[in-house]
């Protein structure tokens, strides 16, 4: 559990970072994301969630 959390953790402070040094392109970002459609939103996501998987699958092994 306790890495679940130092990985939710690190997770918060890569994307304050972003915020804190591009202010402008994340709002650009989150705008296009507005805009894209619910489908590709979705595969994005699972793509995004199965690249994680493989990276923490080899780290770990």
């Amino acid at each position: 559990m306790s890495d679940f959390l130092a990985a939710l953790g690190l997770a918060v402070v890569i994307e304050g970072v972003l915020y804190a040094l591009f202010p402008a392109h994340m709002k650009r970002m989150i705008v296009s994301i507005l805009e894209m459609p619910e489908g590709k939103m979705r595969l994005v996501g699972l793509a995004m969630a199965g690249i994680g998987v493989l990276i923490v699958w080899f780290v770990r092994g």
